[in-house]
């Protein structure tokens, strides 16, 4: 998934596009937010992001300025958000390498866009391992859609996963589901896919379990069991594991 950081002085712009754009279908975690130019360059630093959705003109430190600053220790990409009383002076002004830019009021539609381009660039410098993983919910797609002609109990499993991943499943009860022995179920789900049945299950369960979070009705414990982690502990590592921050930071925004 692409890490995003939003960073916008005003509130009601920056919530809008954490909440209301649906990350998850542009295959994008929303990682953090900043209030001005000062906070996001800490946070670039701090979160490591692959995209920076940033306004020009903010207190502090200028969006420019920002990815100017931050571009010297990081890489990472960017989209600027400006008016269009700002917007020619953005183009002459900047000298960092910037993706995009979006005038406001920024519609879901020229921001998917957007991000589609960040992606095709991503990809030309992620290696061939990171790019396995990703996007995790079109593999599956992809998989489920083919049908027989990948494999009929691979195929099965990953419905399983779609519609069990809050409840204790495992390879063991799928396996007996569909009347198979665990080792067979689990040598053919890694030749279809390129991962272990846990792995899948635990990128599921984190997407799922993002999307709770970015509601902000749910506790971090909440959270956990409903995306099918017994273990609050266990819920965190993982979390962390696959968003590089904890789920209590995610909240956080």
């Amino acid at each position: 998934m692409i890490r995003v950081l939003i960073v916008e002085d005003e509130e009601f712009i920056r919530k809008g596009l954490v909440h209301t754009m649906d990350w998850l279908k542009m295959d994008c975690l929303v990682v953090g937010e900043a209030e001005n130019g000062e906070e996001g360059y800490e946070k670039i630093l701090q979160m490591k992001p692959d995209l920076v959705l940033t306004d020009i003109r903010m207190p502090k430190l200028d969006g420019i300025t920002m990815i100017e600053k931050a571009k010297k220790v990081e890489k990472f990409h960017s989209i600027l958000l400006t008016s269009y009383a700002e917007f020619e002076y953005a183009k002459r002004a900047i000298t960092v390498d910037v993706s995009s830019y979006l005038l406001k009021p920024v519609s879901e539609k020229e921001l998917e866009e957007a991000v589609e381009r960040v992606r095709m660039d991503l990809r030309q410098y992620k290696n061939p391992k990171e790019e396995e993983k990703n996007p995790l919910l079109r593999e599956m797609e992809e998989i489920m859609a083919q049908g027989s002609a990948t494999n009929y109990y691979v195929v099965e499993t990953i419905k399983a996963i779609t519609k069990e991943y809050g409840s204790r499943i495992s390879i063991e009860t799928v396996s007996s589901q569909l009347g198979v022995s665990p080792s067979y179920l689990s040598r053919k789900f890694k030749e279809v896919t390129g991962k272990t049945f846990l792995e899948v299950l635990h990128e599921y369960r984190i997407i799922q379990s993002a999307k709770l979070l970015a509601t902000g009705k749910y506790r971090v414990g909440e959270v956990a069991d409903l995306s099918g982690f017994s273990d609050y502990k266990h819920f965190y590592s993982v979390f962390k594991k696959y968003t590089g921050i904890a789920p209590t930071e995610y909240t956080k925004g």
